[in-house]
């Protein structure tokens, strides 16, 4: 790692070397060294595969997909938890040049139809139901508005069964040919990030960008063969898909999913039981696990390291994980979709102030800087500005939005976060806040303008604005603000009714309180920050605000 003692700008170590290979490339090198060993355990789904059985399913679905009729450039939807067609349909798509797109299993209508539309999905994997989302009834109320949607494969379902049967006239073969001509800098994936202009953008992401990023953030940890990596935290989230699945496979680690979503007891259980060496998740997670009642009883000496990261760590937390779950070796990850995700990260060697307090140093290969977002320029060490990044991690781009890419990558490949950060001495990074005004509930990132948006089609809403206020448990919530009509009534639950079913529950203000107007500047601009300061002091949410992160 270079630097300058200086200016808040740092450029990550070069060795090892970049992968520069496909993402299926990386994965037969993988099997090769170790067939033998566990790859993937889905306890929820009783399955367990080594490398070549994994290899074997994988290869299966790809020549289904490609019986199909599907071909590279593609795109295929996969919506549901965490299960193994998941992961088979990351890596299937991969080796066939099918762009797979991620969609949160907590989207309803109004945003799965956006999503399938602006990306042009051919094909949708999904599950048929899970929590309170019946998928199989909502892609039915939009299948009319999404023309391009050829094909609907039910997970579980006589569709799974069908589409696995049509690899029969595809041979192994034939998807080595279609592999070699593939290259690591093509697009595989596209995640959704929510939108501040009202809809979710579409990160794009080639293998070279994910399959490093995994690589990398794996190393970070100390990976090899021998660890077992408990991934409680969702697929189609970077955490789970590259962070964790392919920080697995670039190391011959196992991957291990505990639930089909977050559940402490489950994932306790599975620590102890399948003797995990790593743990990943976000700070809920960890808090709601440390609070189980019989926490005492799991037995989680297997545990040496983990991932904490999705949103700001706070630093009692992090503490307690190091000192009660054994992990001695945990790291603080940092990042957006747009990069990968991971930007910075702690080591596990890092002095336990820096451990605790931080989120790390550059990664390897990658550039960061902290600039006064005004000028542009590159600030002194010690001084706050705003994180960019420059480097492989840098995604292709939104997809179809050019407008918005230029928004946010510069002329000379800086990606800005709009995330406020300082940097110290020594290179490492602390946030503190963001230019933005996004909110991060529980590690969803979630824009304000796109539930405003939604909520201006209520036709008692004269005007509104959310904002993020402190949270104890999931770090930050949801509130609305709302002028209402002239005349007109409108109560909390009047509000979150109209939400239920059409955005995503995480999405639905917790809070929701009428104002007769907006605290503004002289030239008309509203003051969120005295919105959040009124809700701190009207909700007594003063011990929420004071918690220390990251």
């Amino acid at each position: 790692m270079t630097s300058s003692t200086s200016s808040s700008h740092t450029v990550g170590a070069t060795e090892p070397p970049l992968l520069e290979e496909t993402i299926g490339q990386n994965l037969a090198n993988t099997v090769a060294a170790h067939g033998d060993r566990e790859a993937l355990v889905v306890r929820h789904q009783d399955i367990r595969w080594t490398y070549q059985e994994f290899w074997d399913q994988v290869d299966l679905v790809a020549r289904a997909l490609v019986a199909r009729g599907f071909v590279k450039g593609d795109r295929i939807g996969i919506w549901a938890p965490n299960v193994s067609e998941w992961i088979l349909v990351q890596y299937a798509t991969a080796r066939i040049g099918v762009i797979q797109v991620s969609i949160n299993p907590a989207y309803r209508t109004h945003e799965v139809a956006y999503v399938l539309n602006q990306s042009g999905c051919r094909g949708l994997v999904a599950a048929t139901e899970f929590k309170t989302s019946d998928y199989r009834k909502m892609v039915a109320e939009v299948r009319d508005d999404v023309p391009g949607l050829e094909q609907v494969v039910f997970i579980g379902t006589s569709d799974w069964d069908e589409l696995l049967a049509a690899a029969d006239s595809v041979t192994s073969e034939q998807v080595a040919e279609i592999e070699a001509t593939l290259s690591p800098t093509d697009p595989i994936n596209i995640q959704y990030t929510s939108g501040t202009t009202g809809f979710p953008k579409g990160a794009t992401l080639s293998h070279r960008n994910v399959l490093n990023n995994g690589y990398f953030v794996a190393e970070a940890c100390d990976y090899t063969e021998n660890d077992r990596v408990m991934i409680p935290v969702p697929l189609y989230h970077c955490f789970g898909q590259v962070m964790g699945n392919i920080g697995c496979t670039t190391h011959g680690a196992t991957a291990i999913y505990p639930a089909a979503s977050f559940e402490p007891v489950a994932t306790l259980e599975a620590v102890a039981e399948e003797r995990a060496t790593s743990l990943y998740g976000v700070p809920t997670m960890f808090i709601a696990q440390l609070g189980e009642e019989g926490f005492a009883d799991y037995d989680l000496a297997s545990l040496r390291t983990g991932i904490m990261a999705g949103s700001p760590c706070p630093i009692e937390v992090m503490r307690q994980t190091m000192s009660e779950m054994n992990m001695d070796e945990v790291t603080i990850a940092y990042g957006m979709t747009e990069t990968s995700p991971v930007s910075t990260q702690t080591a596990t060697d890092d002095p336990v102030d820096k451990r605790v307090s931080t989120v790390g140093r550059v990664q390897p290969h990658i550039e960061v800087k902290v600039i006064d977002p005004e000028t542009g320029e590159t600030v002194p060490r010690g001084v706050t500005g705003e994180f960019c990044t420059k480097g492989y991690s840098v995604m292709l781009g939104y997809w179809e939005n050019p407008e918005r890419t230029a928004e946010s990558i510069d002329s000379d490949g800086w990606m800005h976060s709009g995330d406020t950060a300082v940097m110290d001495e020594d290179g490492y990074v602390n946030i503190v806040g963001r230019i933005k005004d996004m909110v991060i509930r529980g590690g969803e990132n979630v824009y304000p303008r796109e539930i405003e948006e939604f909520l201006f089609a209520h036709p008692l809403i004269r005007d509104v604005q959310v904002i993020g206020v402190p949270d104890e448990k999931y770090g930050e919530e949801i509130m609305a603000w709302v002028q209402v009509v002239e005349g007109e009534s409108l109560t909390a639950d009047d509000v979150r009714d109209f939400c239920k079913g059409k955005i995503a529950h995480y999405k639905i203000p917790r809070y929701v309180e009428v104002a007769d107007e907006f605290p503004m500047t002289v030239t008309g601009k509203i003051q969120k920050f005295k919105l959040r300061e009124a809700a701190i002091e009207q909700l007594g949410l003063a011990d929420a605000a004071a918690i220390q992160t990251a």
